[in-house]
């Protein structure tokens, strides 16, 4: 009696305090939303690394994430789309900026009859946070799941057709988001890097011992208190503007992206001052896909035969269970070649899977 007699003052206070002012649930929830985003200063200007496309509306967007951080969007529409469309938000590559490889495969899907976003991460781009440049395995993940929040909201999306797209180190960052947001329907992650794993083991699995970690974790941490003694973040440094003879060939492909007319942007990590050094901390201590096996939603893994970070993808593959898991190699193509190459990215094959598992 006196449990049924609590539950029945607490509904009527909850009511109570919706009806404040005289706001229902839904607006005092629009105001929430309101207060928790920051005012960015977003650029109104086309300042894309790729052509615009006149079968597409494009206008720029904010939603923001469970730490309160406010992000930065470009919205791809078709342009002739009515109704309840499927949606798909896409993010990196790890480094990179919502107007280059991002907002590239954004364009095109929505070309092809979705609504897309294409999103900076937290603390990178016109996206809100600071310190500016970090990376970090949880909140990166759940920029992801942010991303889903806002597209589960628009009246003109269908909630139950959304899913994402992640790119090199937003690949495993796109396949840890799927693996706990129930809402994600179909991932495919292009190229994709597992940050956990080549930060914690270096390339190739390398520095796999706890030697060379204890040395990193040793340097890490000694940045830290240099870092808060100067009251700033030292950042490691972008790429090279052009790459020695001698560096290996994905350090070129990179340089041939990011340093040239064809990726080069402004507010691209990669392009410039790269992240802060203590960045890599959280990812040696934090392995993201350890529970990518429970994923029960469709998964598309793609990746290149000639890139360096191939064996990302074969081996988070070998990870997945189901039917609806894939693992595609495009033939001939480097790591890069899936940024922006249209002779390379199978956006066929990509646009099926996601009409197939949207549906």
């Amino acid at each position: 009696m006196k449990t049924t007699a609590m539950k029945s003052i607490c509904t009527v206070m909850l009511a109570c305090l919706c009806g404040m002012g005289g706001l229902t649930a839904q607006e005092n929830q629009r105001n929430t939303n309101s207060i928790m985003e920051e005012k960015l200063n977003l650029t109104q200007e086309w300042d894309k690394v790729f052509p615009q496309s006149e079968q597409v509306r494009h206008s720029k967007i904010t939603f923001h994430n469970r730490y309160g951080i406010t992000l930065a969007a470009d919205l791809y529409i078709p342009r002739d789309a009515t109704g309840k469309l499927p949606a798909i938000a896409v993010c990196g590559p790890f480094g990179a900026v919502k107007e280059q490889a991002s907002g590239l495969y954004a364009q095109e899907l929505a070309k092809r009859g979705f609504l897309t976003i294409a999103f900076d991460p937290s603390f990178t781009g016109e996206s809100g946070g600071q310190p500016r440049y970090v990376a970090s395995p949880d909140i990166n993940t759940e920029d992801f799941c942010a991303a889903v929040d806002y597209l589960t909201t628009r009246e003109d999306v269908d909630p139950e057709r959304i899913g994402i797209l992640g790119i090199c180190g937003w690949g495993g960052m796109a396949v840890n988001a799927a693996a706990i947001d129930t809402r994600i329907k179909a991932t495919v992650a292009a190229t994709m890097y597992d940050m956990s794993r080549v930060n914690a083991k270096g390339y190739f699995d390398a520095a796999d011992n706890a030697d060379a970690r204890h040395e990193l974790r040793r340097q890490l941490n000694a940045q830290r208190t240099e870092d808060y003694r100067n009251g700033s973040y030292a950042l490691a440094g972008g790429l090279p503007d052009t790459a020695p003879a001698d560096a290996p060939q994905f350090l070129k492909d990179y340089v041939a992206y990011y340093k040239t007319q064809r990726g080069y942007h402004k507010r691209s990590l990669n392009s410039n001052g790269g992240w802060n050094k203590t960045s890599t901390l959280s990812f040696l201590n934090m392995p993201i896909l350890t529970y990518a096996s429970e994923i029960r939603s469709a998964v598309l893994l793609i990746h290149g035969e000639k890139a360096h970070s191939r064996y990302f993808s074969e081996d988070t593959y070998k990870k997945l269970e189901g039917e609806n898991k894939g693992l595609l190699i495009v033939p001939g193509a480097n790591h890069t070649d899936l940024y922006d190459n249209f002779e390379k990215i199978p956006f066929g094959k990509i646009e099926a899977f996601y009409r197939e598992n949207l549906k």
